[in-house]
């Protein structure tokens, strides 16, 4: 059964951007060659803010790239740089990705505040902004194996 994850950060200061941003790229790369990814769609909003939803063959191969290569050596540095963030994950029964309202629904619903060293106020609130389509959207698909 498909394993959905979304997660959403926010990046305390335009200092900490232009590393979050080559860092995105690199993960996108990993992403699409991740064994077990089935799709995926990044939302970059104009406060900061990216939002990311994908679909895994199962929890094991999310967790599998989570921890691998350029994803995993930027955890520990989004402590950091973020002052806001978020995860949610589910089943579902297709690897059809949800639309950016039902992501924003479950995050608030079944999601969770990941830690971060400077948590702003919503980020303390679990105050989870709407996230607004549209403004720089990327679509991702598993590479050609």
């Amino acid at each position: 059964m498909p394993f959905i994850s979304v997660t959403r950060l926010h990046v305390r200061s335009v200092r900490y951007f232009p590393q979050f941003a080559w860092r995105t790229a690199q993960i996108v790369r990993q992403t699409k060659r991740a064994s077990g990814f089935l799709g995926g769609k990044l939302l970059r909003e104009a406060r900061n803010a990216l939002w990311t939803i994908t679909a895994w063959q199962d929890e094991a191969s999310m967790n599998a790239f989570r921890i691998a290569s350029a994803h995993g050596a930027v955890m520990p540095k989004l402590l950091d740089w973020c002052d806001e963030a978020s995860v949610a994950h589910w089943h579902q029964e297709t690897p059809e990705l949800p639309g950016w309202l039902e992501a924003h629904r479950r995050m608030v619903s079944e999601g969770r505040p990941s830690k971060v060293l400077h948590p702003s106020p919503a980020q303390l609130e679990n105050r989870i902004l709407v996230p607004q389509p549209g403004r720089s959207e990327l679509t991702l698909k598993p590479a050609p194996q």
